[in-house]
């Protein structure tokens, strides 16, 4: 048994600021905070599309490629935790493709949203109001599919963990024990530099104002 990396950096890093800012967005938009909703929208928009690169160039277990299992496979992982592969088992892959689908659904149409009064999304006036009327129903209702998963998600954690898999402390370290070889690993600061390169983009292009909102 050997103690192996199985996710740089980057991912550890993606998976808490992920949560961070799933839960100010869902505090911000519930207590009507909008320039920190909007500036946490645009940054995590930042961080899907660099997980998305970094899912092509990054590190094997980063691979968007190692996500994509058939049926038999997830069906054997939710029945067995025996499953010999580095990072992600097949279950609990087709949860990181619910989680990137739900949270980049949610992301998408936030950009066709307005509240009819002071605030449109950057992407309204470029689309009929009948798109914007479904893309502010999809992006309210949406956020209960993102709770659910959420929910599911620490649900697995708690049973791996009496199963005697420690996921967190695996996704805090980055380092596992086990048979297997070691993934080819990438250096995650180059993600971070993607990431800090975009947020400043889009934040240029349309947080501006929420920007200034906040600082001033």
């Amino acid at each position: 048994m050997n103690r192996i990396k199985v996710w740089d950096s980057f991912i550890r890093g993606f998976h808490w600021l992920l949560v961070i800012a799933l839960g100010v967005l869902y505090v911000s938009g519930e207590e009507g905070w909008l320039d920190v909703h909007f500036v946490t929208g645009y940054t995590l928009l930042a961080l899907m599309i660099t997980r998305l690169i970094w899912g092509v160039i990054g590190s094997d277990t980063a691979k968007l490629s190692a996500l994509i299992n058939p049926p038999k496979k997830v069906v054997s992982a939710l029945k067995s935790d025996k499953e010999q592969r580095a990072g992600h088992n097949a279950a609990g892959s087709l949860m990181v493709i619910a989680f990137f689908v739900l949270v980049l659904l949610q992301l998408i149409t936030g950009l066709f949203t307005t509240d009819d009064i002071l605030v449109d999304g950057p992407l309204v006036q470029y689309v009929s109001y009948d798109l914007v009327e479904l893309a502010g129903s999809i992006h309210h209702s949406n956020i209960d599919f993102l709770i659910a998963a959420v929910a599911l998600h620490v649900l697995a954690i708690a049973i791996y963990r009496l199963r005697g898999k420690q996921l967190v402390k695996t996704l805090l370290t980055g380092k596992t024990e086990s048979t297997l070889p070691q993934p080819k690993m990438k250096a995650g600061w180059i993600a971070y530099v993607v990431f800090t390169i975009l947020t400043g983009l889009i934040l240029a292009l349309w947080g501006m104002e929420p920007l200034n909102q906040l600082i001033n």
